[in-house]
């Protein structure tokens, strides 16, 4: 029996070696984050928990009751996003906050379960099990600890475990991935990007005919499911936003705005400040754009294009928001981990970019976040670096993903054989 020498990181001629240093890993990092949480230890900054405590608290209070939150404007999430806040009275036998750190290690652990099987199992492919690697698991294992205790004090890592299993899901059961993404999407909005690169009808038939059963679920059971799609018209630039560094450099030149707790964050708010959002909407359409021409172009679709345009499209959406607020980091520390699961991923130096990214939000938010909302000189270059690092990622994934499926070289293949691209194509759609 022939076996393909690169095809599993961790296998040996008696089967896969058990990954200790992995788990270890894994158990020490986020034993400290829980120490970090149950406040066991301190974490400099800010207390990042206060967002269970006090609102998703409060929203549990009024979700409990059948209804969503209609008068409060910080709620601007999508209808399934009640089941995460809901979900700590799943365990009846915790206070509310103790719940939530639990079911949010819960998904940590069921993202990093489900990493680590399809580095270990392979799916098997015309050739043999696909070419996988543990590099994907490793990035989930220091991505999540570098950026604090916010992991778990956010519903943000129980999404990025459904986007994890929607986009392993995608290999061979595209169906599943379409219903997975679906629930993400009506958990967060950012999880409907997972269908960028896929290719078939199946995933995208099965997110619609979910979403729009979740949907209907939600409007007619509680009132005012959709109400949170008002609730942003306001707003203003986010302090740690790409274009916050506009205001942060202008209030030492005598700008006469403000920085002010706007709908559930730190923003500026004065004059221009509507300009600066304006282009950030406007950045945010050409990545659309881009992204639709990229798919009008795209004529290969390998195994791991799916994952690929999936960490470029969040890229892309996260780097030219108004808001970049740290949890989002760790949308990018799944679909990274999940584009290096395969070895013929090209994103190996944006996930790189994105590692130190959550390195510099740990020091802007929460460790030095008084900095960041004073403008100092160390909360101006705090900034500067991190975005740097996220439009940098950005850039080079595009260029990355054009090269992989736009720009390649196509051997004309022999008579009656197809072409690789086919190839791939029908096995995603199958």
């Amino acid at each position: 029996m022939r076996t393909n020498k690169g095809q599993v990181g961790m296998a040996g001629a008696k089967g896969p070696r058990f990954p200790y240093v992995l788990l270890a890993t894994w158990g020490l990092t986020r034993l400290l984050l829980l120490l970090f949480v149950f406040k066991v230890f301190v974490f400099p900054g800010p207390d990042v928990t206060s967002d269970v405590s006090v609102t998703y608290q409060n929203w549990y209070e009024v979700l409990r009751t059948g209804t969503f939150p209609l008068d409060d404007v910080t709620w601007q999430y999508p209808p399934a996003a009640a089941l995460a806040i809901l979900s700590p009275a799943l365990l009846p036998f915790l206070a509310y906050t103790e719940a939530f750190f639990v079911l949010a290690f819960a998904a940590d652990l069921i993202a990093f379960g489900l990493l680590l099987y399809a580095a270990l199992r392979p799916a098997a492919g015309e050739d043999g099990p696909m070419p996988v690697s543990v590099r994907g698991v490793w990035v989930w294992v220091i991505g999540v600890p570098l950026l604090g205790p916010t992991v778990y004090s956010r519903y943000d890592v129980m999404v990025t475990a459904v986007a994890v299993a929607a986009l392993l899901a995608g290999v061979r059961h595209p169906k599943v991935m379409g219903v997975l993404a679906a629930l993400g999407a009506m958990l967060k909005v950012w999880p409907l990007l997972l269908l960028v690169g896929t290719t078939g009808r199946k995933a995208w038939a099965a997110a619609a005919a979910a979403a729009a059963a979740l949907a209907s679920v939600f409007v007619v059971s509680m009132p005012g499911a959709f109400a949170f799609l008002t609730f942003q018209r306001d707003r203003g630039t986010e302090v740690e936003s790409l274009g916050s560094l506009v205001f942060h450099v202008a209030r030492h030149h005598g700008w006469e705005g403000q920085v002010l707790l706007n709908y559930g964050s730190v923003e500026f708010l004065g004059p221009y400040v509507d300009v600066v959002s304006t282009v950030a909407l406007m950045l945010t359409g050409l990545a659309f754009g881009w992204l639709l021409l990229w798919r009008l172009c795209a004529t290969r679709f390998l195994v791991h294009t799916a994952a690929d345009a999936a960490f470029m499209a969040v890229l892309l959406f996260t780097t030219t928001s108004r808001v970049i607020s740290p949890q989002y980091l760790v949308w990018l520390v799944g679909l990274a981990a999940v584009c290096l699961i395969f070895r013929g991923s090209r994103m190996g130096w944006p996930a790189v970019m994105v590692l130190v990214a959550c390195l510099f939000t740990v020091l802007e938010f929460p460790i030095f976040f008084a900095d960041v909302v004073a403008s100092t000189d160390l909360g101006i270059e705090l900034l500067v670096i991190r975005n740097g690092l996220l439009v940098a990622a950005t850039v080079t994934a595009g260029v990355l993903l054009w090269r992989d499926t736009v720009s390649y070289a196509d051997p004309a293949p022999a008579p009656g054989r197809a072409t690789p691209a086919d190839a791939d194509e029908e096995s995603l759609a199958s």
